[in-house]
């Protein structure tokens, strides 16, 4: 019998890929179902991700988190009253409530960056990735000197909240960090939203993105060297977006090697 129809050698080559990826390859059959087990795990993962859109959000854990980094929180919180209206009205996750609009103008100040910290679709990816990943970061940021304004920590946020919020405190660049929408092998996953020139009507043409932030995806050091690249071509060029390339890459190469991800 050929391997391409050894039922021993093609499980063995789809064990190999299973154990690349955590996508869902090789599940087998029972009679016109899958098996069991692998049907479990599929609602056990489904459930994981309703759960991190809907888990609550504690500002507070996460302001205490940034403070033990030596930084300064300062909780905001969008114009949406409660977790349902701000699933069912994303507009007002993207605007501040006129009493954060004014905490925020009061911190206002000459910086170089604002970086917020927002629950987005994914609490649980905030409380467990936030503080790491900016605890990886602050290195690249002292070394250029970099001057932050007060860490704003956003409740029922979305990514546009960011702007306003920079625009708010004097900011010329902000940082959002924000739990992304969770997928059903990851529901823990963090991005990072880099803009120049922040603003009310800034739109996601004007960003860069880093996703899948996690031990699972892009470890923190290696999100930390390329949203840190990003920020000094963004200051080095004075602007963000589909005009700025993202060449981090070649750059990390250069770097040691054991700040790329596991594969």
């Amino acid at each position: 019998m050929s391997c391409d129809t050894d039922p021993d050698f093609t499980t063995g080559r789809l064990d190999l890929l299973s154990s690349l990826t955590a996508a869902r390859i090789g599940l087998g059959r029972a009679g016109s179902s899958i098996p069991t087990r692998d049907l479990l795990r599929f609602a056990v993962a489904h459930a994981q991700a309703r759960d991190a859109v809907h888990a609550a959000f504690d500002a507070g854990r996460m302001a205490t988190s940034i403070a033990a980094l030596g930084l300064t929180p300062i909780t905001v919180e969008s114009q949406a009253r409660s977790r349902q209206e701000y699933l069912l009205r994303p507009d007002l996750g993207r605007r501040l409530s006129s009493e954060s609009q004014d905490r925020l103008a009061a911190q206002h100040q000459t910086t170089d960056l604002a970086i917020i910290v927002a629950d987005g679709l994914s609490a649980t990816a905030v409380h467990r990735h936030a503080a790491p990943f900016i605890g990886a970061l602050l290195p690249h940021l002292g070394q250029r000197g970099l001057r932050l304004a007060p860490v704003v920590v956003a409740s029922q946020a979305r990514v546009a909240l960011g702007d306003q919020a920079a625009e708010a405190l004097g900011a010329p660049m902000v940082l959002m960090l924000i739990g992304e929408r969770p997928g059903l092998s990851s529901p823990d996953s963090l991005g990072a939203y880099l803009t120049f020139a922040p603003g009310v009507g800034t739109t996601d043409a004007d960003r860069n993105c880093v996703s899948n932030i996690r031990p699972g995806g892009l470890s923190f050091e290696a999100a930390a060297f390329r949203v840190a690249w990003l920020i000094n071509e963004a200051l080095r060029l004075s602007l963000t977006g589909v005009a700025l390339k993202d060449n981090s890459e070649a750059a990390l190469a250069s770097e040691d090697r054991q700040l790329l991800p596991e594969r």
